[in-house]
């Protein structure tokens, strides 16, 4: 360890705020508050749900980008990674190559549909495809799916402060939320953009900064990466295809893809930013800056949990009882080797928190959105009949559902690791809705009883595995080893002080141990409970949790299209072409045209001179027929009047 200092694990003591720490922290509150405010008074003539949930829809794709990735890079992620890589391995590295599936398909396959319609909620896109029932249950579903998940944001920022600091658990959880709760409701999502781009400063500032001095105090990265590899921590290579398995190269990848592309495909707080921008490419350019940026926060996130390993490489935190939970890991380790430089820690704090605010105010402005298209202008129609009062009402819900968020809180008290909590309701309320949208743009035989069906039992499918797996939790946990024989246990009365063989908790041998008594013990029933439903229900419970999106999109996916066959397809041919996606266009243009035909399954794509996202291209610059995709080519020909390109499509 770098210099004189004594640690926690030495001393049993953690560092705490000073005053100036407690000043940073306040000025990310109150330059956030501020933002929201400027925002409010510069756009205070302008009444009106275009500017306040979509900015006036001509956003510049950098601060769109940005707030995309804050959104959902939340303090989940910057502390549930770390602890990650130090109770398990360097297999959850794959995800980033996960994310870059995310972008393709949510940019190219998704997002085109949602922009040519020019939708402000994306259940709209429920209701002209399958009608008014389909967007009603899809709003429902988003608006419950939001509210816990900005819950789990809000709860996990909140307890990292209250474990290094004793500053108050919920007195933090109500100060952010009242002043996310206010900008958001004032400022609208002009407010959330540039709140979302300064937030996104400082996640990485705090986050650099953790990660050098951090790699300073244990004496280099490289020092850091070889205790994990003594260690067993570093491991790429597992190829299993199991999906049972938490985490493997096939899990974090296609998983992991799947999972996100609830986020970016089917999640309107992302949909909603997208379309803030003024072209389609423009979106797509704010989507495809989120890749990189996604990669960096995680490698950096990843990285520090190694440091954090090699730090505290002899004296396991938790195991010591100077935490109580794996996500508090990172901000006592904040307080070991940054407590000594005022300011710093509150940095950190500022970062955390950083990202809760974005998150928070992401999704009270998507709600606000939501309830607003889906349910007020649906069915309260003839009270909502001005721009005036449409604007009151978003503020008004926006202004609801924060403090409903804040009463859930305690709910997120429950739930255990934040990472994996908020993965898997991505999965489980999300995964259906990804489901049914790609039915909805990919099957163009799919009708809306089909839809309805499939959604409803993916929801409950999905329910039913997850709180499975919370009763029939997987019996071996495959923590990598930890060690106790550093703990300075004098200070303590926790665990008496033992010899140095049996301080030394190698849970994979604990785990080698437990699973050899198991298998004893299930050798001798093995041939009676063989072919038991119990047997087959309990690997459904052990699904891996990334695994949760993509096993509900082909629960949707296969319930609709049987339903849809039994009670009558649809006629790709009568259907209108902008409510789908031609996929092998996109991804295979380079097909001949005679193979490309029958793959658009009798769409009339050729009739599509009313997309919107083609002609937002042609006010984007696309003007050369040389220039353009086949059918944009179109496009521009009919717009011109050059009735000679119909044959192109």
């Amino acid at each position: 360890m770098a210099g004189d200092r004594l640690y926690s694990f030495q001393t049993g003591q953690k560092n705490e705020f000073q005053i100036v720490d407690y000043i940073l922290f306040a000025g990310l509150l109150f330059c956030s508050a501020g933002i929201g405010l400027f925002y409010a008074i510069k756009d205070r003539q302008k009444s009106n749900t275009k500017d306040f949930l979509l900015a006036g829809g001509d956003m510049n794709p950098i601060p769109v980008a940005l707030s995309l990735l804050a959104s959902f890079m939340s303090a989940i992620t910057l502390l549930g990674t770390p602890a990650e890589m130090y109770n398990y391995t360097t297999i959850y590295w794959w995800i980033g190559l996960g994310y870059f599936f995310v972008i393709l398909g949510g940019a190219h396959v998704y997002m085109p549909v949602f922009y040519r319609l020019r939708v402000t909620s994306s259940y709209e896109y429920l209701e002209h495809r399958f009608g008014k029932v389909s967007r009603t249950i899809g709003a429902i579903i988003y608006v419950t799916q939001m509210t816990l998940y900005m819950s789990i944001v809000l709860y996990a920022p909140s307890l990292a402060l209250n474990a290094v600091t004793g500053f108050t658990l919920w007195g933090s959880i109500w100060a952010v939320g009242l002043v996310c709760i206010f900008y958001t409701t004032i400022g609208g999502m002009k407010a959330v953009l540039w709140t979302d781009t300064f937030q996104v400063g400082m996640m990485m500032a705090g986050l650099l900064a953790v990660l050098i001095q951090g790699s300073i105090e244990v004496g280099g990265f490289a020092k850091a990466w070889e205790r994990s590899v003594v260690s067993g921590r570093i491991n790429f290579v597992d190829f299993d295809p199991d999906p049972a398995i938490r985490h493997s190269f096939w899990t974090c990848v296609v998983g992991g893809c799947f999972t996100w592309l609830s986020v970016y495909g089917a999640n309107q707080a992302q949909i909603q930013r997208a379309v803030t921008c003024s072209t389609l490419k423009k979106a797509q350019i704010a989507y495809w800056l989120n890749w990189p940026g996604l990669c960096i926060i995680l490698y950096i996130c990843a990285m520090i949990g190694t440091v954090i390993y090699a730090f505290y490489e002899t004296c396991d935190p938790k195991t010591y009882g100077l935490i109580s939970a794996s996500d508090q890991l990172l901000p006592l380790f904040v307080m070991d080797v940054l407590g000594h430089v005022p300011g710093i820690p509150g940095l950190f704090v500022s970062c955390l928190f950083s990202g809760a605010l974005s998150t928070l105010s992401s999704g009270l402005n998507s709600i606000a959105a939501v309830l607003l298209e889906d349910v007020l202008r649906v069915f309260c129609v003839k009270r909502i009949n001005s721009e005036v009062i449409a604007t009151y009402a978003s503020k008004i819900i926006a202004l609801i559902f924060g403090f409903i968020c804040l009463g859930l809180t305690y709910v997120a008290s429950l739930l255990g690791g934040v990472l994996q909590a908020a993965l898997a309701l991505f999965g489980v309320i999300g995964g259906p809705l990804l489901g049914v949208f790609t039915l909805g743009m990919l099957f163009p035989w799919a009708n809306e009883k089909g839809a309805v069906t499939g959604m409803l039992t993916s929801l409950v499918f999905m329910l039913w595995i997850s709180v499975g797996y919370q009763i029939h939790k997987p019996k071996v946990a495959t923590f990598s080893p930890i060690s106790v024989e550093g703990c300075n246990w004098n200070l303590t009365t926790k665990v008496p002080p033992t010899t140095h063989s049996s301080l030394y908790l190698n849970t994979t041998t604990q785990s080698s141990l437990f699973v050899s008594t198991v298998n004893a013990t299930l050798t001798t029933t093995a041939d009676m409970v063989k072919e038991d439903s119990y047997y087959v229900m309990d690997r459904f419970y052990s699904l891996s949790y990334l695994w949760y999106s993509a096993t509900a999109m082909i629960v949707v996916i296969a319930v609709g299209m049987l339903v849809s066959a039994i009670t009558g397809f649809e006629k790709p041919s009568e259907m209108d072409p902008k409510l789908f996606c031609p996929i092998f266009d996109v991804f295979c243009p380079f097909l001949p045209e005679k193979i490309r035909k029958p793959l658009r399954f009798g769409v009339r794509y050729d009739e599509m001179k009313q997309c919107g996202d083609l002609e937002l291209e042609l006010q984007d610059g696309i003007e050369e027929k040389e220039e353009a995709s086949p059918l944009q080519q179109k496009v521009v020909a009919e717009v011109n009047g050059d009735n000679a390109s119909k044959a192109m499509l």
